[in-house]
């Protein structure tokens, strides 16, 4: 996803296991690279992980600037 990936928006390199095809080649993304699992992210299961990952998209998110 050369202008990234929005919030939200589904890796389009992920499989149907939801395993990354670009893993250990040099064209994944180097913040793929760099991320490790953690439980705050991860949590104890899928459906857990994807609840914390939309809780840390919502955090973190870029507000639309308004004009005044």
């Amino acid at each position: 996803m050369p202008q990234g990936k929005p919030a939200n928006t589904r890796c389009v390199q992920l499989d149907d296991n939801n395993l990354c095809r670009l893993f250990g080649m040099p064209e994944r993304p180097q913040v793929c690279a760099n991320f490790t699992a953690q439980a705050y992210v991860c949590g104890a299961s899928r459906s857990e992980a994807l609840i914390l990952l939309a809780s840390l998209e919502e955090a973190t998110a870029v507000l639309p600037r308004h004009n005044t």
